[in-house]
């Protein structure tokens, strides 16, 4: 499903996966054509305490992808030009991170691409699941004797590297954990845990929280803890299922209400090369209705 690029501002309410959404809207030319829209952002003083604050957020509606490392200004120009895509993933932060260098990620980079029209979303590769698929991410997998607390630490690792590259409050910031094994009960545990404990800190320090994975793994995960009432759930669902046609609406894991409106990213394809305006990179393609980066 390809759908027309849009940018909506919200507020978040307090309930995870419930969002409920301001009047003004936005099409990307009018976007573009206000700057870094600051018109987005509430002037609305939040009430105390992270469960009923009101938070200023970006929905983007439209064409994403993600790429292991930030690409440099000129792709991201051409790009801009010669595609459809408004959106991009970009990996700023974790223990887990593969594409650490990211020497383009940048505050600069941040304003510059913001501005030009690009929509961001920012990835945190923390600790892992303990039950987690493939040994390259063994090495960091969640403390399972101390998850909730290390989910905080590296909620304020998220915020302060959120911070670094100019990425307001009201900005999501998406916690990646790759596929494991909701089979293990005791992983499971562990891992709700250190993902609650990450969602606290995150909205406590004004951010929303996301949370991506694979469909039948970490999104079936989120699925079964919200119709079980556990509390400190995402705001925002990024599920990969590849091979499939890019729609929000039919993922199987998902209840059709859960996580919308506003609130679901689809990954469908999965390193696909593309070529826009001379500029080659490798990609994950997405489908995007869900909270983006606040910038400037």
């Amino acid at each position: 499903m390809r759908h027309k690029n849009t940018v909506i501002g919200y507020f978040r309410s307090g309930l995870s996966g419930t969002l409920t959404l301001t009047c003004l809207v936005l099409t990307a030319a009018t976007a573009t054509a206000a700057g870094p829209l600051p018109s987005s952002r509430t002037t609305h003083p939040a009430p105390p305490g992270p469960a009923h604050r009101a938070l200023a957020a970006r929905i983007y509606h439209g064409d994403g992808f993600d790429t292991c490392q930030a690409p440099d200004l000129s792709t991201m120009d051409a790009w801009l030009a010669h595609s459809s895509y408004r959106a991009i993933g970009v990996y700023f932060g974790g223990r887990a991170r593969a594409c650490s260098s990211q020497t383009n990620l940048t505050a600069d980079w941040v304003r510059r691409t913001s501005a030009s029209g690009w929509s961001l979303l920012p990835i945190f590769v923390g600790s892992q699941s303990p039950c987690v698929s493939g040994a390259n991410k063994n090495p960091y997998r969640i403390d399972t004797k101390h998850p909730d607390a290390q989910g905080a630490a590296e909620g304020a690792d998220a915020i302060a590297a959120a911070r670094a590259i100019g990425l307001d409050p009201g900005s999501a910031l998406y916690l990646d954990m790759e596929t494991y094994d909701i089979r293990d009960t005791a992983c499971t545990t562990a891992t709700l845990k250190f993902i609650q404990g990450w969602d606290r800190q995150v909205a406590a320090g004004g951010y929303l929280s996301g949370f991506y994975s694979s469909a039948d793994s970490g999104a079936q995960h989120m699925e079964n803890a919200r119709l079980a009432g556990a509390a400190d759930l995402p705001d925002a669902l990024w599920y990969a299922r590849w091979g499939v046609a890019a729609d929000l609406t039919t993922e199987p894991s998902l209840a059709p209400g859960a996580w919308t409106p506003d609130a679901r990213i689809h990954q469908y394809v999965g390193s696909a090369t593309e070529t826009h305006g001379g500029k080659r990179l490798n990609i994950d393609r997405d489908a995007i209705d869900a909270p983006v980066a606040v910038v400037g």
